[in-house]
């Protein structure tokens, strides 16, 4: 076995969690395991001057892989790419040959390649590497991960499906992320019997963890693309609840709570120093205090002496010039992709999802291919 290619059905259905809990696993079976991500979309630099998919990043680190990021993320696509592909300034035999030549560098004295693919099986069919494409050239199987619904999820899975048999790919089976634990056993149970009209089995089925869904400050610098000001020490503590105020100072006192992300205006003095209080109150009995983070808004940075505060309170403060409601629809929209150096989080995926995959199942199904 070369390996195995992973792709989900549409965005934001958690493929990169899935992918940690399916490596964790995958490695008390095949040892030694390797990765890569072959086309990456959301690149940073790292201070080696390296270009590398940030997934990849996160997956070097957690599991201490030796293979270089160049081989691990060997074809990015930044804004103008496609243009350039378009007009020939970048040829498809070269993207195919780097690729290729990645994925033999890591499979080399590797046992299995966990591969992770960009999106659903039809991203990336501009630049004709989609991922059932790029599954073809490597020669992989694959496995499809799909939202944790039944009739839409099934709807997704009829798309990619399609698409996958058109290049004659050979799917192991399916994986359910997100699932509502209270709908768990029905979704289970249905949808075995729904994908019994491909022969695939359900190898996973993997509940929703409302902690995955979380931000922490260090989320909010990227999308404020502002660094925070104070309590770099908790820069990823996550909250339970977001909420914006614009209340008077004596009905918000009335409706603190622990863990909390607070958004108002820098200039709501009293706002500020209300948290402040609140939270050097809590010190005596709980020792992280309030456990807040606030996001101050508007023309005006907050004064010195308030930062100086803050500081001292060690409370993770962020500012950006925006209006408070501009900054919540921002978040509203935004989704959060797992750092490197988020811990917590990257330990509660790993948890979840290798503990709700079917892995003497998967290596059946393996060892079938």
């Amino acid at each position: 076995m070369r390996g195995l290619f992973i792709a989900s059905t549409g965005q934001h259905i958690g493929k990169t969690t899935t992918c940690l809990g399916l490596f964790s696993g995958l490695h008390k079976l095949f040892s030694p395991l390797g990765y890569m991500k072959p086309i990456g979309q959301q690149h940073i630099t790292t201070k080696q001057g390296i270009q590398v998919d940030k997934d990849v990043l996160v997956f070097k680190k957690s599991f201490s892989l030796t293979d270089s990021l160049e081989s691990m993320s060997p074809i990015l696509i930044p804004t103008g790419f496609t243009r350039d592909f378009l007009d020939k300034k970048i040829h498809i035999d070269d993207l195919r040959k780097k690729m290729i030549s990645s994925f033999k560098t890591i499979q080399e004295n590797k046992q299995l390649v966990l591969v992770e693919g960009t999106g659903h099986c039809g991203v990336g069919s501009i630049i004709h590497l989609n991922n059932a494409q790029v599954a073809k050239e490597l020669k992989l199987p694959l496995i499809l991960i799909s939202s944790g619904g039944l009739g839409s999820s099934f709807d997704d899975l009829m798309l990619n499906i399609t698409l996958c048999n058109q290049y004659k790919l050979s799917i192991l089976g399916v994986i359910l992320n997100r699932v509502l634990p209270e709908k768990q056993e029905m979704i289970q149970y249905y949808m075995r019997k729904a994908l019994k009209c491909w022969n695939l089995p359900l190898l996973g089925c993997i509940p929703f963890d409302p902690f995955l869904s979380t931000f922490s400050m260090g989320d909010f610098e990227l999308l404020f693309q502002t660094p925070i000001i104070t309590g770099s020490n908790y820069r990823f503590r996550h909250f339970d609840r977001i909420r914006l105020v614009a209340t008077s100072v004596e009905s918000y006192r009335e409706m603190i709570l622990p863990n909390q992300l607070i958004i108002t205006p820098s200039n709501r003095e009293d706002i500020i120093l209300a948290t402040l209080n609140k939270h050097l109150e809590l010190l005596d009995t709980h020792k992280e205090g309030l456990c807040a983070g606030m996001i101050l808004t508007g023309d005006f940075s907050p004064r010195h002496f308030l930062i100086e505060q803050l500081e001292k309170a060690d409370i993770p403060v962020l500012y950006t010039p925006l209006h408070s409601y501009t900054a919540m629809q921002k978040i509203s929209a935004f989704t959060a992709k797992i750092s490197t150096e988020d811990i917590d989080k990257i330990k509660e995926a790993i948890s979840i999802a290798e503990s709700h995959i079917d892995f003497s199942l998967l290596q059946s199904a393996l060892n079938g291919s």
